[in-house]
């Protein structure tokens, strides 16, 4: 699909964007595996999310449909899961496949995990190994590093790990099998990433202690709870990153859930010099998650040096940060970024390509990359690269751009934000 964008005369109007996906995946992981039922509002529609209620539903979970859209009734067995009868089909969602290997690491039995060609390219020895540790049985391709993989869990043992990289994935996938493991599961973690595992965990009824880079969960059996799912903060950026560098706009996203370990991407917009252009309205807690609307108007940025512990709580957020940074005055140096290179894409090389088809000055490095301000971007042709991301930074790239901007691959935005072109046609005014 080819998607034609050029900058509007005005950015306007207000929108709620899907719920969080994260919150998403873990609401119904959780609840799947708890004693009770319960009710999910505001889900992700996006395909990873409905990835993993595919496999939960394939595991002899019920994830039914209520009146309200986005509104779901999930009832699992408990701890205890059904053997699937055939392999598990991640899609493309990199947290299915790794929140999954960990809930199928503490069942007795034996399930294959895959996903579509880019996800059987992503990293899974990160996940495989500590599983392993912990006593699941787990094979799979290039060293049991690649998917598939199949895994034969149950009788988990605890164990204390030091982890590589900060990574809310691993985390949790850690944590949902510790759930089972014979005694506390000890985490290190390098830097904090986003914690909604240890509030959901928290809610349901488990013990969850933090001391500073150390997390500790004792095994326990968790209780269903209703989730209000928030509005994602990572498919908001892209209105907020358009809302400012469009020369007449005022954008208000609703509802948007700003967990600190995820609002990475506001702190660093402000510390580019968007100020009062971009605002919080309405701030209250929903669900145990800080809510907020943000306002995002014309604005004036400057380069900044970004790395060190915020690139973990908004590292999807990079490649429409350095959109911004085209924009801005002076230089943008972002460091500390190499998990970029093992998303759906090469987010460093795919980034540094296309918004360089579009005028930019962009130079890669092995952990960022450096984006030269050059203040106006034009009108081109580029790719998607079979990454949801890329494809809707390059859409708000566009809607600043002067000329035409066409983007090929432009069906990859529904991956985690189905509505995005619709958004983007009543935001211009073209709906």
């Amino acid at each position: 699909m080819e998607q034609s964008i050029h900058s509007p005369r005005r950015l306007a109007g207000s929108q709620a964007v899907p719920g969080d996906k994260s919150v998403s995946h873990r609401s119904l992981i959780l609840n799947a595996i708890a004693a009770g039922d319960a009710t999910v509002t505001g889900l992700s529609d996006g395909a990873d999310v409905r990835s993993t209620a595919a496999c939960l539903r394939a595991m002899g979970v019920r994830i039914e449909p209520l009146a309200e859209p986005g509104s779901f009734h999930v009832s699992g067995p408990g701890a205890n899961l059904s053997e699937p009868a055939d392999m598990l089909d991640a899609g493309n969602s990199g947290t299915s496949m790794r929140l999954l290997s960990g809930l199928l690491a503490g069942q007795d039995f034996l399930s294959v995990l895959t996903g579509d060609g880019s996800l059987r390219s992503r990293p899974m020895g990160r996940v495989v190994q500590p599983l392993q540790q912990m006593g699941a049985e787990i094979m799979g391709r290039n060293g049991n590093t690649l998917a598939p993989l199949a895994i034969r869990g149950g009788s988990l043992r605890s164990i204390e790990y030091e982890m590589p990289v900060a990574s809310a994935q691993v985390k949790s996938c850690l944590m949902l099998a510790g759930l089972s493991a014979a005694g506390p599961t000890v985490l290190q973690q390098p830097a904090l990433s986003r914690d909604h595992t240890e509030r959901m965990m928290t809610a349901m009824g488990a013990q969850v202690e933090t001391d500073g880079l150390t997390l500790t969960l004792h095994p326990t059996e968790l209780q269903a709870v209703d989730v209000a799912v928030p509005g994602d903060i990572s498919s908001a950026a892209f209105w907020m990153v358009a809302g400012l560098i469009h020369p007449n706009a005022r954008v208000t996203i609703t509802g948007v859930g700003l967990n600190p370990s995820r609002a990475g991407i506001i702190d660093a917009l402000q510390m580019m010099g968007a100020g009062d252009a971009l605002s919080l309205e309405n701030e209250r807690v929903e669900g145990g998650e800080p809510v907020a609307d943000v306002v995002a108007s014309s604005g004036s940025l400057h380069g900044i040096d970004l790395g060190g512990d915020i690139i973990p709580i908004m590292i999807d957020e990079l490649p429409v940060l350095a959109v911004a940074a085209c924009f801005a005055e002076g230089d943008t140096i972002i460091r500390d970024a190499a998990e970029l290179r093992v998303k759906e894409s090469d987010r460093i090389a795919t980034t540094v390509s296309e918004l360089t088809r579009l005028g930019g000055r962009l130079e890669p490095r092995d952990d960022g990359m450096v984006i030269h301000g050059v203040g106006k971007l034009s009108g081109a042709a580029v790719e998607s690269h079979d990454d949801h991301r890329i494809a809707m930074a390059m859409a708000v790239a566009g809607l600043a751009a002067s000329g035409d901007t066409v983007i090929h691959g432009a069906e990859d935005a529904s991956v985690s934000y189905p509505t995005f072109w619709e958004h983007l046609a009543a935001l211009t005014g073209a709906a």
